[in-house]
Order: structure tokens, then C-alpha cells, then sequence
């Protein structure tokens, strides 16, 4: 892959257009090639403030820290999630909502392929960084968890029933989104993950729908006494998840 490659195609709007690209991109540009060169141990801050031109007061302005500039989107599309279930009609179905606002990530990263297929296998080799990931993955879950406690809160168990879905909607999308990255960013993303969350639906929504590439009553039913641990029940859907995927 070119080095080009490694910076997300969306900027933050601050730097002024010109010939070379926008300082956050540069910084993610030169920190990729530094991690695919020489690892990502190995490269520091100061290594790659210098192979894209400017100062470390700079890179610290755009990334809090060297594992921020692995995952430049996720800010952004955090907070283009939380806007989207804060504008939520009154109307609107949860659970439907919740895996619409679950495409949004989807979409970040199939923005740029090669730039989320390079990220996934860096990921893999740092375990710094899958533990970063883990706590980026759980801030989606709490954005979805709070929007659906809310919508919930009337029902019995609303609270245990909004973490619960929350949890699986992660768990399905992020299930179809390694396949995905697997394959190198050639396979259908969007197929993928519709099939994925049309199980999450079709499970808990107050509608169920038959997930989207699935046959007619293709579902995954989940049964769990009351006062299961939460990690068990999700860990009994992703394996269902997992069963029903196809080899790679």
C-alpha cells in the first residue's frame, strides 16, 4: 500500500488547502509509514514529528497521545453518533435506531479501506493498541446504552434491556466488521453488517425483521435466566454470530 494511504480522506477543516496535506493528515500519514517501517514500538513522537515537518507542540495538538493517531476518526464519529441518537424522533423504533447509529461507524471506516485494513493488522501485532481499541469499542456501547436507557426506562428490566442490546449491536457489528477487515476490505461491508445487525433486530426489536441476505425466520434466540452476567449473554450471541459467519 502507499504511504498516502494511511491518512483518513476527511480533515478537520482547521489547516488552509495548499499543496501538501493538511497538517492531521500528514502527521497520520508520516506515523503509519513509521509503524509499518520500523513498528510501532519502536517509533516514537519525536520520530514522527519530524518525518512529517512540523513540532511536537503540533502533534499534540491534534493527538493527545502516539496511540491517538491510530484511530484519528473515532472522536469525530463519536460525536456525529451521539448527535444522531440525540436527534432521534419520538417515534422512532430503538433498537432500529441504535443499529442505524451503528452504520455510522461502518461507514467511517469503509471511508478509507486500505487505511482500516492497515490499521486492523497493526492492531492485531500491538497489544497496547487492542487494549485502546477496547476502550474506544466500549465508549460506542455507552453512547448507544444511555440513548436506549432513556427510550427503556418505562419498561421492566428497561436499564438490563438497554445494556444488553447495546451490548449486542457492538458485538454484531463489530463481528461482520473483522470479516470484513479479514478480507482485506474486498468483501460487501454494508451486506455484512446489515445481515449482522438483522439478528440484533429481529431478536429485540419490538418488530422483528428478518435480517437482510438471511432466509425467512433465520433468527438467534438467546435464553438466559434472570441475573445472568451480562458478558455471558453476549458472549452466547457473538458465539452465535460466529457459527453462522462464513469461513475466511
Amino acid at each position: 500500500m502507499s504511504t498516502s494511504s494511511a491518512a483518513p480522506r476527511r480533515g478537520d477543516g482547521t489547516d488552509a488547502p495548499g499543496a501538501r496535506p493538511p497538517m492531521r493528515e500528514a502527521l497520520v500519514a508520516a506515523a503509519f509509514q513509521l509503524f509499518l517501517e520500523h513498528g510501532y514500538e519502536q517509533t516514537t513522537v519525536d520520530d514522527i514529528v519530524a518525518l512529517a515537518g512540523v513540532g511536537r507542540r503540533s502533534f499534540f495538538r491534534y493527538f493527545p497521545s502516539k496511540e491517538d493517531v491510530v484511530f484519528p476518526d473515532h472522536e469525530r464519529c463519536l460525536a456525529d453518533m451521539t448527535a444522531f441518537l440525540a436527534d432521534s424522533p419520538e417515534d422512532a423504533d430503538p433498537v432500529r435506531r441504535v443499529c442505524d447509529a451503528a452504520r455510522l461507524v461502518l461507514r467511517m471506516y469503509a471511508e478509507n479501506p486500505d487505511f482500516s485494513v492497515q490499521r486492523y493488522r497493526l492492531t492485531k501485532r500491538v497489544a497496547g493498541l487492542r487494549a485502546y481499541e477496547l476502550s474506544v469499542v466500549w465508549r460506542y456501547e455507552r453512547a448507544l446504552a444511555g440513548y436506549l436507557r432513556e427510550r427503556l426506562e418505562d419498561r421492566p428490566d428497561g436499564r438490563l434491556r438497554a445494556d444488553v442490546i447495546a451490548a449486542a449491536v457492538v458485538a454484531a457489528h463489530n463481528n461482520a466488521l473483522r470479516g470484513w477487515l479479514r478480507s482485506d476490505g474486498r468483501d460487501d461491508a454494508g451486506a455484512a453488517v446489515d445481515h449482522a445487525l438483522g439478528h440484533a433486530q429481529a431478536v429485540f426489536g419490538d418488530a422483528p425483521a428478518a435480517p437482510r441476505g438471511g432466509t425467512p425466520g433465520d433468527l438467534v434466540v438467546v435464553a438466559a435466566r434472570r441475573g445472568t452476567p451480562l458478558w455471558q449473554v453476549v458472549r452466547e450471541i457473538e458465539t452465535a454470530f460466529a457459527d453462522d459467519a462464513p469461513p475466511n
